[in-house]
C-alpha cells in the first residue's frame, strides 16, 4: 500500500497472460507483454484494416510483442507515390526558381560547372544535365 512490496507479494507467482487478440478467427497463443489494446489502438487497427479483434473471454487487454510491432508498423507506414508517377509528364519551368535554389540544385546533383554562373547560365546547365526540355 505504501509503494513497497511485502514478502508475501514477492513470492506470489505472476500470472502468465496470453495475448488477448484474435487474428483471422484464431486466438493468439503468444505470451502477452506490457502493451495494451486500448481504444486508441483499436481505432488505429480499424483505420488500417488489420484483421485483429479483442477476445472478450481474455479478461485483460494485454497484447504480445508480435502484434504490438505489427500495429506500430502499420501505423508508421505511409503510402508513397512512385517517383515516376509524381510528375505525370508535367514539365517544371526552372527559370522561375531563385538563383540560390538553382545553386542548391547544382550542388545536390553534383553538376560540373565553372564558378560564378549567373541565373540564365544555371538554368541552361540544369536543362542540359538533366536532359529535360523546359
Amino acid at each position: 500500500m505504501n509503494g513497497y512490496q511485502s514478502e508475501s507479494e514477492d513470492n506470489s507467482p505472476k500470472p502468465h497472460r496470453v495475448c488477448c487478440l484474435i487474428e483471422d478467427k484464431d486466438r493468439c497463443k503468444r505470451l502477452a507483454g506490457n502493451a495494451c489494446y486500448s481504444k486508441r489502438i483499436q481505432k488505429t487497427v480499424a483505420q488500417k484494416k488489420l484483421k485483429l479483434a479483442a477476445a472478450e473471454s481474455a479478461g485483460h487487454i494485454y497484447i504480445c510483442n508480435y502484434h504490438k510491432d505489427m500495429i506500430q508498423t502499420a501505423r508508421s507506414k505511409r503510402k508513397r507515390k512512385d517517383s515516376e508517377d509524381e510528375n505525370d509528364g508535367q514539365e517544371v519551368d526552372v527559370s522561375i526558381l531563385q538563383t540560390s535554389t538553382l545553386r542548391r540544385y547544382k550542388r545536390h546533383f553534383k553538376l560540373q560547372t565553372r564558378p560564378g554562373l549567373n541565373k540564365t547560365q544555371l538554368v541552361e546547365v540544369s536543362k542540359i544535365c538533366t536532359g529535360v526540355e523546359f
